[in-house]
């Protein structure tokens, strides 16, 4: 029952990440740019969810007087990887169409493989190393590769997405093996405070204290916040312990479609069927590899 709930959790926290990069393309068509878009995320997401613990905080601590084990300087350094994610994925958005940033951020699946690998000898099995060659595969279609040149993508863009496909896949890593013993709200309030330490120190994004530039773009800071800062994090940290990295991969694979019929629908880009097939080879890759891992 308890994996049960993680996988919802998991699954709803996905969907809700996907919607992103929607919001986030209207706010850099307003004039608003990456420093302010992933500071007021960060900023509003701090402060809703310090108060929710806040009003939690008094009866969580009746209910287990037990001293949490993990220090606190590791959840808050956690959250550099949530930062990372926002900082590199926006960029991503920023010079690339939003259905294919989501694309390229997918790519984490393969390499949370590699990472696992590298730093905790994981060792892929050989329907894993299948699994990530067929994604390969439906990402060349998914992107419309076949269907435009080269020198029509951003390679920027791309490199973008690829280095923010590794952040995401150290944030579910780290999201499922950190702060366990911490109640999710509080665990989520210390990684997003690392994460804006993280945006305040490198974008310095400082033009967001001005009252006309925080009350313009503070209707993009309350979705992307909810959608983007609370609710994901919030629910992969009640879910991933619960269900593990792989299926926890496996479940976030929803925000691809998600994303892409955003992007289709509120932004209009264009999304041909050769995309769709890709990105419908890429979810069935990836659900084959869940079929894979339960009956073994």
């Amino acid at each position: 029952m308890n994996k049960t709930k993680g996988a919802i959790a998991v699954f709803l926290g996905a969907a809700s990440f996907g919607i992103l990069s929607t919001f986030v393309k209207k706010a850099y068509a307003q004039g608003y740019n990456l420093g302010e878009v992933t500071g007021i995320q960060a900023l509003l997401g701090v402060v809703f969810l310090w108060l929710a613990w806040l009003l939690i905080k008094n009866s969580q601590q009746q209910k287990k007087s037990q001293t949490p084990l993990s220090p606190k300087w590791k959840i808050y350094l956690s959250g550099v990887s949530t930062g990372m994610v926002s900082i590199l994925y926006y960029k991503c958005v920023e010079l690339v169409p939003a259905s294919l940033a989501i694309v390229l951020l997918m790519q984490y699946i393969w390499i949370g493989q590699i990472i696992e690998l590298v730093f905790f000898k994981v060792k892929p099995q050989l329907s894993q190393i299948i699994v990530i060659i067929a994604i390969l595969a439906g990402t060349v279609f998914a992107t419309g590769m076949i269907e435009e040149p080269l020198e029509s993508f951003s390679l920027l863009g791309i490199g973008y997405g690829m280095l923010a496909a590794t952040a995401y896949s150290v944030f579910m890593i780290v999201n499922g093996r950190v702060g366990n013993d911490y109640h999710p709200i509080h665990k989520s309030a210390m990684m997003i405070s690392g994460a804006l330490f993280l945006i305040m120190v490198t974008l310095q994004p400082f033009s967001l204290f001005g009252s006309e530039t925080f009350m313009g773009i503070l209707p993009y800071g309350m979705l992307l916040s909810i959608f983007g800062t609370v609710i994901p994090p919030l629910l992969f940290a009640y879910g991933m312990p619960k269900v593990g990295y792989s299926l926890g991969a496996v479940l976030s694979a929803v925000e691809l479609p998600v994303a892409v019929c955003m992007s289709y629908l509120v932004l209009q880009e264009s999304v041909s069927w050769v995309k769709w097939i890709g990105v419908i080879f890429i979810l069935l890759t990836i659900f084959w590899k869940n079929n894979l891992k339960t009956n073994s």
